[in-house]
């Protein structure tokens, strides 16, 4: 017998003989319906008198709950930048990745979005080259990569529908997705409250 167990075996005997186990847990007889007429909810369930450290136990992992529940509303939400060319380019949870779109200033004076432009996969660009193209009923414009990167996919929806950039130019429209080279170059980007002077000017 392992060591281990040798230290185990003893000390389940004397809570056993200290407490036995149909007295452990006491069981109301209107628990024990016959099948089909009573539900859960109808009926008491058993009163169970555990060990303190049991309880102790489930106390704490009570507490490990609330207490991830409260920091997650402290997380720092992705981060989000703008262009003055009116792109804006959001880095993804792990900083590794990034998706990039036209603002929705930029999607309402273009008009109504009939095509776009995807990049092709594993295309290595530079801040300041076009990652895409959106044409529109007024005019077409190249979509500027905010940083430098590598494609890992565009966005396949707007190929079927491309007025998509209309109703969600931030969201669901985006362009495309890539792998950021250098996230302090996100430093150099305008936040929200700076894009939004300069389209208010």
């Amino acid at each position: 017998m392992s060591s281990v167990a040798r230290a185990i075996r003893p000390f389940a005997s004397r809570a056993l003989a200290q407490k036995p186990l149909t007295s452990a847990c006491q069981v109301s007889p209107a628990f024990r319906f016959p099948r089909g007429t009573r539900s859960f909810s109808q009926s008491p369930l058993c009163e169970c008198h555990a060990p303190p450290m049991l309880l102790k136990a489930a106390q704490d992992n009570v507490q490990d709950i609330r207490t991830g529940i409260e920091s997650s509303k402290f997380l720092k939400p992705q981060l989000k930048k703008y262009t003055e060319s009116h792109e804006w380019i959001e880095l993804a949870e792990g900083g590794k990745t990034a998706k990039i779109g036209i603002t929705e200033y930029a999607a309402h004076s273009l008009g109504d979005v009939v095509y776009v432009e995807l990049p092709e996969v594993d295309l290595e660009i530079v801040a300041g080259e076009p990652v895409g193209a959106v044409e529109s009923v007024k005019s077409a414009s190249d979509v500027l990569s905010p940083v430098a990167g590598k494609v890992i996919k565009g966005n396949s929806i707007l190929e079927d529908k491309a007025k998509t950039i209309n109703e969600s130019p931030e969201g669901e429209g985006w362009i495309a997705e890539i792998e950021v080279a250098d996230v302090a170059e996100l430093d150099a980007l305008l936040d929200e409250a700076a894009y939004k002077e300069t389209i208010d000017a």
